[in-house]
């Protein structure tokens, strides 16, 4: 029977096994409730405002206790509702500093005004103050500076000001300075119900003076909260407080600071780590002082960030396609700032090319084109002195992005030893990048066991290359593995378990293995390192999209090209990938009733089932699936999963709302997605699909943080993207979509290695060098890659995965996606798709409603291109399975199509 599902898992995290020393409710805090409260509630509180903010402060240390939006007093955006536990020492709030400060020729010092709590000294104050105080008494006597921190209000907004002053008779080079960004996104003991309703998460611009944090509810619902520069406070760089003894989690990213300085870290910590940012420093001279402030302000809703920032007087910058630019895309750049732009440099030199191209509606806009590839910025200065930096990622073509890919997944990747004892062999298998090793051997068996997503992710993205970019000598590896390898070792051929899958096909059974089978150098006495019948089991539904996608993939391959595959008919392999979607509802019932990441792929074997006159089995399938989807109908926020919080089961449960036509949970689900997958001026965080947890599961590098671009961001853009198609209005969609399309490809390294995802912490920014489970992440680019060609008011028509032109009313589009597969012409709401053969250009004539395309040469592969559109069309054609039959020749083959 399905269950309500609830944070308060306890028993679940139990039974699976999973982070338990991260994660169980009843010790959470075990490290900080012995500890001495110091922060002084016993003095009592503050409350003051402005015309938008409640404010409460603990009254002896002035730090932040509350800060409550006007028009819903009852929302709190910090961790208020903790104070009376994190009221120790170490434990950061808002209104807190961080500072390293040192005299020439000496080492830095590091300063907290939360490392140990005194009641500080209340300062007189007037105007538009609301208070003041002097932090002397809450730093060492020997700090060379004296600090005093303002509570502000302007207009409605809320100013944090602090003042340092330079005691000493020399200089003090300030060489870290940052805020702590304290709210309350700690999830732990909550329901889903409780987290939507009361919990934050928070994305940066690390844009110096265009810099800002945005704090967005769970929900998705107004107000957002956005913290601004207000003075001498660019966003720098954004530092974990690792030293805040709050336990990460599942359930708890961890806080972070705004940086305005972060030389010192540079020299120390993060050396030779090349940042986002340059890192800098200041030298205040003996009896210098020097203001340093934020602002913080409220927005009726995620969509009207941009509005709000001009309003603000923010400088705005806006990427087409996006800030991963592939080298032969000619991307857009539109700036908007109250002054003009002074210059705009390039680091490194030659990274990127820009031009200016004019101005429209306000926007200055600049055709950018990516040179080098790797990480590159753009650092513009406007004429008032502010500086803006966007972070681009230059990539290869697309399509030399997936051909690395390929071949690195069927060749460094290709396990072929027939003397596996894990009768592994022929697979792709997970990588270390590192080592330049294949990973047979892991404490978790899921890595060097094909199954999960950590153990799954290499073949799957090496199935899923092929429906995009088929080709016939990896076809016929991977052909072999689906037939000798998924069916019968990772999923079950045969008995009561038969289309179940295995958790995984690696175990840790040394009593029963030959001698030396196991390294002796990796600990395998942890939860993770399961056993042969914990590895057989086949209870756990997310392994099962990746099994359905592989035979999906397959069938594809057979039913509409010619000898790509060969071993199999067609109907056999739809046939498994039915199965396996019908064995994860009768086998793995419990998880099933959640979304599963890739959970598109079962609508897709539906749409195929009823496309091939096979209506018993898409009856049944589709009851299956309406069962799932009633229940998460019933639910006020149907995101859980085997993780008390996630963000991939919103996949498939919007999906699946979509296709019911549950338009009510398909836009919570949106709203969901989109507090957490923001569209930034930067290709880390835009589209970043937010993830913190996995490199615990399928990474090298094992920590909680914030994971850059992990599957999430690909997986997430597959409902964003169909929301934009269904409201092609909405730019919005579309540029968060696409940032998380393109993101999905964006740590793919130059030789083909696609890694787990991209770290964040500063003392990285580097891949995770295991493959762990990106495969799930080029599903979503797999399935999902499109050209959108928009018009919209601000910038008029504009093209994401093509080069365009407007010529004589006409709009010529280059298309230059990997798949060529799939065009949207957003004014039309016009859908075409290939199911074979691929677009090469597209001219749309608005006037004449008509759009003419030009259809690659044929390969040996691939004859006839299968056309399909989503509007009543005529074409003099042959009709097969609702696809215009389109016979190639070897030149290109140009169809005109008119509604």
């Amino acid at each position: 029977m399905i269950k309500r599902h609830n944070l308060k898992y306890v028993l679940l995290i139990l039974f699976l096994g999973i982070g338990i020393n991260h994660v169980l409710a009843q010790d959470y805090w075990e490290n900080v409730k012995n500890r001495p409260s110091t922060l002084g509630l016993e003095s009592g509180f503050i409350e003051v405002g402005t015309s938008q903010f409640k404010l409460k402060l603990v009254k002896a240390s002035q730090t932040v206790a509350g800060l409550y939006p006007k028009n819903n007093d009852e929302f709190d955006f910090t961790p208020g509702e903790r104070l009376a536990i994190r009221d120790k020492d170490s434990l950061y709030h808002l209104g807190d500093i961080n500072l390293s400060l040192r005299h020439k020729g000496e080492e830095w010092e590091k300063y907290s005004s939360a490392y140990k709590r005194e009641a500080i000294k209340s300062l007189a104050v007037e105007g538009n103050v609301l208070t003041g105080a002097d932090l002397s008494n809450t730093f060492p006597e020997d700090i060379p500076v004296n600090i005093k921190r303002y509570y502000e209000a302007d207009e409605g907004d809320l100013i944090i000001r602090f003042v340092i002053s330079n005691l000493n008779a020399s200089p003090v080079e300030i060489g870290a300075l940052g805020i702590p960004m304290i709210f309350n996104n700690i999830l732990e003991g909550k329901s889903l119900d409780e987290t939507h309703a009361d919990n934050v998460f928070f994305d940066p611009y690390i844009g110096m003076d265009a810099g800002y944090l945005e704090v967005k509810r769970l929900s998705g619902k107004a107000p957002t909260l956005l913290v601004l520069p207000e003075k001498n406070m660019p966003f720098e760089a954004y530092r974990p407080l690792l030293d805040d003894p709050t336990r990460r989690s599942i359930v708890f990213e961890g806080f972070h600071e705004w940086m305005a300085l972060s030389k010192a870290f540079a020299e120390s910590e993060w050396k030779g780590v090349e940042q986002w940012n340059t890192p800098s420093s200041i030298v205040l001279k003996s009896g210098e002082k020097k203001e340093f402030a934020i602002r913080i302000s409220l927005t009726d809703g995620i969509k009207n960030i941009q509005k709000t920032l001009v309003e603000k007087n923010m400088p705005i910058a806006v990427g087409i396609p996006g800030y991963v630019l592939p080298k032969d895309v000619e991307g857009k750049l539109f700036l908007k700032s109250p002054k003009e732009v002074d210059k705009i440099d390039i680091d490194p030199k030659g990274a990127l090319k820009i031009e200016n191209v004019g101005t429209e509606n306000g926007y200055v806009e600049y055709l950018v084109s990516g040179e080098k590839w790797g990480r590159a910025r753009l650092i513009v200065t406007y004429k008032d002195d502010r500086s803006q930096t966007i972070n681009y990622k230059v990539i290869n073509s697309e399509k030399d992005v997936v051909e690395a890919f390929g071949k690195f997944l069927t060749t460094e990747q290709w396990l072929d030893d027939p003397r596996d004892p894990f009768h592994r062999n022929p697979s792709v298998i997970s990588y270390d990048y590192q080592t330049k090793q294949k990973v047979t051997q892991d404490s978790r068996a899921w890595i060097a066991g094909l199954s999960d997503e950590g153990g799954a992710g290499s073949w799957l993205a090496a199935m899923m290359k092929q429906l995009i970019q088929p080709d016939k000598q990896e076809l016929e590896k991977l052909s072999d593995f689906v037939n000798q390898t998924l069916w019968g070792r990772i999923q079950y051929s045969e008995g009561k378990n038969k289309y179940g899958v295995r958790k995984s096909v690696f175990y840790y059974e040394p009593d029963s293995m030959p001698k030396g089978t196991y390294s002796d150098t990796i600990n395998y006495k942890t939860w993770a390192a399961w056993d042969k019948k914990h590895a057989g089991d086949p209870g756990r539904s997310y392994n099962y999209p990746h099994v359905a996608a592989a035979h999906w993939v397959m069938y594809h391959l057979s039913r509409y090209h010619e000898g790509l595959v060969d071993e199999k008919s067609w109907n056999w392999y739809l046939n498994n990938a039915y199965h396996t979607a019908i064995a994860m509802t009768e086998l793995a019932p419990y998880y099933a009733q959640y979304g599963q990441m890739e959970g598109t792929v079962f609508l897709l074997i539906l749409k195929d089932l009823r496309l091939e006159g096979m209506h018993e089995k898409a009856t049944a399938l589709e009851e299956k699936m309406k069962e799932r989807a009633d229940h998460w109908r019933s639910l006020n926020y149907p995101f859980g999963s085997e993780m008390p919080w996630d963000s991939t089961g919103q996949e498939e449960v919007f999906m699946w709302s979509d296709y019911f036509g549950y338009d009510e949970k398909a836009n919570v689900t949106l709203d969901a997605i989109l507090a957490y997958m923001p569209t930034i001026p930067h290709w880390a965080y835009n589209g970043n699909a937010r993830r913190y947890w996995d490199f615990l599961y399928g990474g090298k590098l094992s920590r909680v943080e914030r994971q850059i671009h992990h599957y999430g961001s690909a997986l997430n853009a597959i409902p964003v993207l169909k929301a934009y198609r269904n409201t092609p209005e909405d730019f919005h969609l579309l540029k968060v979509g696409y940032g998380g399309l393109l993101g999905g490809i964006s740590n793919i390294t130059q030789d083909g290695f696609g890694p787990a995802a991209f770290h964040s912490f500063p003392s990285t920014l580097e891949i995770d060098y295991l493959s762990g489970d990106y495969g799930s992440g080029f599903f979503g680019y797999a399935v999902n890659s499109a050209t959108y060609l928009t018009e919209t008011e601000e910038f008029g028509w504009q093209c994401f995965g093509g080069n365009m032109e407007e010529k004589k009313g006409e709009i010529i589009v280059d298309i230059t996606t990997a798949a060529k597969n799939k065009v949207f012409i957003a004014s039309e709401k016009l859908w075409l798709t290939l199911d074979a053969g691929t677009f090469n250009k597209m001219i749309f004539n608005k006037k004449k409603k008509s759009v003419t395309v030009y259809l690659n040469p044929k390969d040996e592969f691939t004859p006839n291109a299968f056309l399909r559109c989503d509007k009543e069309i005529n074409l003099p054609f042959t009709k097969e399975r609702g696809a215009y039959r389109i016979p190639l020749s070897d030149k290109m083959k140009k169809v005109e199509i008119q509604w």
